[in-house]
């Protein structure tokens, strides 16, 4: 079963005169069962959402997986029409839907987190009724700003062939990387497109590495903290070294829409998660503009990108589309030609209708990494 990841979701909606969105207002809480074919040991999780009105005359609800903690994150907009509700929450790629019964005391719905969608019904709580929310752990205290850290342990194996997805994870003082390249840690590392590392061999786009560790010294490292380690442990485990040059490329720029942005603001700031459930469904929590343009050079599109947004901070998100085949080159892959009854829309409508952003087609001078040695790494 895909992990649901505890959360408090700050979520809003316009209330007015909406009778049923006012109903919404109080404690509700059920039990998230495993799906079918879950393995033997996943364990039914206890959901608590607490949805209350703000000065503004707004929702606002927070999700806790008890079982799980208190630790949460922001998520997307409540939806409510009729008796039906829906509340995404873009930072775990998960979406609570369902329907309000009449008598204003359930919710009955589907939590859903990848393929397949969940049962879980809500019912009103009372202070008699209400389950117990864990204090959430206390933040990892950031690194100090001057620090130029190191892994003090890091692993790195061979990705299994049949393991799905591809990405990176930064959860406080640990990193873990997914099916990534070579290519993917350089363009990673160094804010880079796969076309501006020029003279490196075949494997560094095709073998796939999953790498794990954790900062020599204390507090969670920054963005820029995690790539200055990326850097030191490509030199030292795959003996990279490289020299710079400029080249004018075709490059893509991420601007704004003209509806604005429309994502969450996240309480995070740090990137926690920029990482697919699969081709074409894309969760970011703490992500910034940069990682995001970052995420898009190295492994969706096939020329670099650059951030023109403007926007500063940190947004949770999740953006569904259907690749074609020119898509995913960076994760060595190549998707079909899209039907033409695709669930989602392309790329380039997809990011402005959902997170409220455009990808233009225009040309920059860029750096390029000229790569003079590289080897296979070390053995841990």
């Amino acid at each position: 079963m895909r992990k649901l990841l505890l959360g408090i979701i700050a979520v809003t909606a316009f209330l007015g005169s909406n009778a049923v969105a006012q109903s919404l207002v109080g404690s509700w809480q059920g039990t998230l069962q495993p799906p079918p074919g879950a393995p033997a040991a996943a364990k039914e999780l206890r959901i608590v959402l607490k949805i209350a009105t703000t000065d503004a005359d707004m929702l606002k609800a927070t999700l806790y997986s008890i079982d799980q903690g208190g630790q949460g994150i922001p998520g997307g907009a409540i939806t409510v029409q009729g008796k039906a509700v829906k509340i995404p929450v873009p930072g775990i790629g998960g979406t609570w839907e369902g329907t309000l019964s009449n008598d204003g005391n359930t919710l009955t719905g589907t939590w859903t987190q990848g393929p397949a969608p969940m049962p879980l019904n809500l019912v009103r709580a009372t202070a008699q009724t209400a389950w117990a929310i864990p204090e959430p752990p206390a933040k990892p205290k950031p690194m100090a700003a001057d620090a130029n850290p190191s892994f003090e342990v890091a692993t790195i194996k061979p990705s299994k062939p049949d393991t799905p997805g591809m990405g990176f994870r930064l959860n406080g003082v640990t990193m873990s990387t997914l099916n990534t390249t070579l290519s993917n840690l350089l363009t990673f590392a160094y804010g880079l497109h796969a076309r501006q590392i020029i003279g490196a061999p075949e494997w560094v786009e095709h073998d796939k590495y999953d790498i794990s560790g954790k900062p020599d010294g204390e507090g969670a490292p920054s963005a820029d903290q995690w790539k200055i380690m990326l850097q030191k442990l490509l030199a030292d485990r795959f003996q990279l070294k490289f020299h710079r040059e400029q080249k004018e490329l075709a490059v893509y720029a991420i601007t704004v829409a003209k509806t604005g942005p429309k994502m969450t603001k996240s309480d995070s700031d740090v990137l926690r998660t920029l990482s697919f459930r699969q081709l074409g469904a894309l969760v970011g929590g703490g992500a910034s503009m940069d990682d995001l343009a970052q995420l898009f050079q190295g492994a969706v599109l096939d020329r670099p990108v650059v951030n023109q947004t403007g926007i500063p901070g940190r947004f949770d998100f999740t953006l569904n589309w259907t690749p074609d085949e020119f898509q995913f080159s960076g994760m060595g892959m190549k998707p079909p030609p899209p039907p033409e009854n695709a669930p989602n829309p392309d790329l380039f409508t997809a990011i402005q209708q959902q997170i409220g952003l455009k990808l233009e087609s225009t040309k920059a001078q860029k750096e390029v990494l000229v790569i003079d040695r590289v080897e296979k790494p070390s053995e841990n």
